[in-house]
């Protein structure tokens, strides 16, 4: 799965990107003075929105040309510290990417996680891999932020993969929906070719309940 990824950075096949960040995060987080994961954070500002709300901020992701796009893009310096995921580190702002596998990522005590691109990113048979990781990163009572995508995967195959309510149920219980955003004008260029007609975000936030 990584190679495919690595190959899209090199090509510059992003539609997932946004580079104004995402508008359901801003709208819907809530908390400061936490330590965030973003897991699959790509290059998003959606990193420094979160530690200017107040948050240390550390994403992981694959693409090491995503992780220094991030620093240079948004002017910042950062120094690199090697490691088995070596680790981007801003100078002046408290945001890190770790670079390399997700399921490598091992730093624990994350009190809040951010997750617009990385479950929807994923293969569906790795759903409750991915999750069970997330769990044992995060503390008990961590705060989660899920932005999920919803759309007929007949007319156009994932990913981003759809997750319907009963997915996300079933995966992150304790979470509720709090909002459903009509997002057909932002969705992937391939998701226009094929001609859908509807694609939603949706929004879910709270505390993971214990797995059922």
């Amino acid at each position: 799965m990584n190679e495919g990824w690595l190959e899209r950075w090199e090509v510059g096949r992003i539609g997932w990107h946004e580079p104004a960040g995402n508008q359901n995060l801003k709208a819907h987080w809530s908390g400061s003075n936490k330590r965030v994961l973003v897991p699959l954070c790509g290059k998003t500002p959606d990193l420094l929105w979160l530690e200017a709300e107040g948050n240390e901020v550390v994403g992981v992701e694959v693409s090491p040309l995503a992780a220094r796009d991030f620093f240079h893009d948004n002017g910042l310096d950062y120094v690199v510290e090697p490691g088995a995921l070596p680790r981007y580190v801003a100078r002046e702002r408290r945001v890190t990417i770790a670079c390399g596998d997700f399921f490598e990522f091992r730093e624990q005590g994350f009190d809040a996680c951010y997750d617009r691109g990385a479950l929807v990113a994923i293969d569906p048979e790795r759903h409750a891999d991915y999750v069970a990781h997330i769990r044992s990163l995060l503390t008990p009572e961590a705060y989660f932020l899920l932005i999920a995508v919803e759309y007929d995967q007949s007319v156009a195959p994932g990913p981003p993969f759809c997750l319907d309510a009963d997915a996300v149920r079933g995966l992150l219980p304790g979470l509720e929906c709090r909002a459903r955003v009509d997002d057909l004008a932002n969705c992937p260029p391939k998701f226009h070719e094929a001609g859908l007609a509807a694609f939603h975000e949706a929004v879910w936030s709270g505390v993971l309940s214990a797995p059922r």
